[in-house]
């Protein structure tokens, strides 16, 4: 039988041409040299990894970046022309694939390159590193000079091991006050010019520090939640170097409409109960799709208006009380645009106590990304 999909109305819109303004504008802001690293990881913080890493490539980004060793083998297999950096700490059972694929990987310890020293003269290429320093973060990385030396030494001196990076991640970037910013950024200054030779790719800026400070882009810079229109923070968002454009939206429809009377109730556990006679509808979307029970209370858009979720949020399933009857297959707006009204994501990182990076990484797979463009 033939498998169809996009039956459910709920979808993710992934306006494609935002991305490609927010890293064509980023382009246009820094120096001419500088190459941008569009950072893909958990499927392009739930937008499509695939997609967008075609858009921000030709809106000027020359490198991709993502978490884990199954991010990269999927993104070589779409895109074959392109450095691609694993972010995180990979095991040493995957160097030959990631010298095979062209994939770069963070190396920052003796002991695993050290242990993948009798498998590198076989390698089919070379294998391309980039050195990570931990500034501060207090993730992974070097702390030390001299560890520094040391896994550069060992490194340089191997077979088809290439040291073409070394970078670090800040962790106070997009914040107001700069002491601990300032402090990283002299520790990893100081350890870059303890090295012998500097690396092709000195790279330290992710998204806040690219938009909102000076004198760190170095020779890359690392352009991941502001790709996708979202701010880092509150501070860099009211210091922007020019207006984000929100990526994704979250639609769906009305599938059925009911009047409720006074005395009725809603949903698991009877916690919602009419007051008087109103109009509820119910929508294809529960906590299955991301949209988790903290999001209680929540309103979305239908109509143009704004409309409250009521009773508990069900798996498959959740409950808005109408501003008036509507008809089955009304457009319903969860994030997103509808009339003169809009919900960002911000609205739902205030309500679930988080960061905007959150909801969207927490879209399930169930929930199909439907990409637009006029480009």
């Amino acid at each position: 039988m033939e498998h169809l999909q996009n039956f459910r109305p709920t979808q993710a819109l992934i306006n494609l041409d935002a991305v490609y303004a927010n890293v064509s504008n980023l382009r246009q802001h820094l120096h001419s040299d500088v190459h941008i690293m569009a950072v893909i990881k958990a499927n392009a913080y739930g937008h499509g990894d695939i997609q967008v890493a075609k858009t921000a490539l030709r809106a000027g980004a020359t490198m991709l970046a993502v978490a884990t060793p199954e991010e990269a083998l999927h993104v070589r297999k779409h895109i074959s022309d392109v450095p691609i950096l694993i972010l995180g700490a990979v095991p040493v059972s995957f160097a030959p694939y990631a010298a095979k694929y062209d994939i770069t990987l963070t190396v920052f310890s003796t002991e695993w390159l050290q242990r993948i020293a009798s498998s590198a003269t076989t390698f089919e290429k070379f294998l391309t590193v980039h050195l990570k320093v931990d500034s501060g973060m207090g993730r992974i990385g070097v702390r030390t000079i001299s560890e520094l030396r040391d896994v550069y030494d060992t490194a340089t001196n191997m077979p088809n091991v290439v040291v073409d990076g070394i970078f670090t991640h800040f962790a106070t970037a997009d914040e107001e006050d700069p002491t601990f910013y300032e402090q990283q950024l002299q520790t990893f200054t100081t350890f870059v010019q303890s090295l012998p030779v500097k690396p092709r790719i000195v790279h330290a800026a992710n998204t806040a520090a690219s938009l909102v400070k000076e004198h760190v882009q170095f020779d890359a810079v690392r352009f991941g939640i502001s790709m996708y229109g979202l701010a880092p923070s509150d501070y860099v968002a009211e210091h922007l170097p020019y207006p984000l454009q929100p990526a994704l939206s979250l639609v769906t429809e009305l599938v059925h409409v009911k009047q409720l009377h006074a005395g009725d109730s809603v949903g698991y556990g009877a916690t919602y109960v009419a007051k008087e006679d109103e109009w509820v509808g119910t929508l294809p979307i529960g906590y299955a799709d991301g949209m988790i029970r903290g999001l209680a209370n929540q309103e979305v858009l239908v109509g143009g208006e704004r409309a409250p979720i009521i009773g508990r949020i069900c798996m498959d399933q959740v409950m808005i009380k109408l501003p008036k009857k509507f008809p089955i297959g009304e457009s319903v707006v969860l994030i997103g645009k509808q009339g003169h009204e809009e919900i960002f994501i911000q609205e739902w990182a205030d309500r679930l106590h988080t960061i905007v990076y959150e909801v969207p990484c927490m879209l399930t797979e169930r929930i199909p990304r439907v990409f637009v463009t006029e480009k």
